[in-house]
């Protein structure tokens, strides 16, 4: 709830961002990035057998899967704070990212967490013209409980 209001802190200070001749870059929240970077480097140390283009089977409820969930839940934090900025603010943020390849360690992570065939598991019947449910065209409902 409180990630939407943190962009309005900086649009304060937005003035003295654009004087510079270099590129601006503006970090988000610093404890957020802090939380970030941390998580990065277990996923690294997680994840750095496995290439690109194969995935990792992370066994739930390990300590494994609670990192890569953390991290996960980082990046959703981060994505509201971006969704509540303004544009101008979304550039200088998205320059501190690019500067320090959170973005680029993100697609990677991704690239190898992702399941190589992401049917929806569960009760199912066999019907040979039904569809399957994917991850990409089913909606989920993560409420906890």
């Amino acid at each position: 709830r409180i990630m939407p209001e943190l962009p309005k802190f900086d649009d304060e200070d937005l003035k003295s961002y654009g004087d510079e001749e270099e590129e601006s870059a503006l970090s988000p929240p610093a404890a957020l990035m802090s939380v970030l970077a941390t998580q990065e480097l277990f996923l690294e140390n997680i994840l750095e057998c496995i290439p690109v283009g194969e995935f990792a089977v992370i066994q739930p409820l390990s300590d494994e899967f609670c990192l890569i969930l953390g991290y996960l839940l980082t990046w959703k934090l981060t994505l509201a704070f971006f969704k509540a900025a303004s544009s101008q603010l979304r550039v200088l943020y998205s320059q501190y990212l690019r500067r320090t390849k959170s973005l680029n360690k993100l697609l990677y992570h991704l690239f190898r967490l992702m399941p190589e065939n992401p049917v929806l598991s569960g009760p199912t019947l066999e019907v040979p013209n039904k569809d399957i449910k994917t991850f990409f065209t089913e909606e989920l409902h993560l409420d906890v409980k």
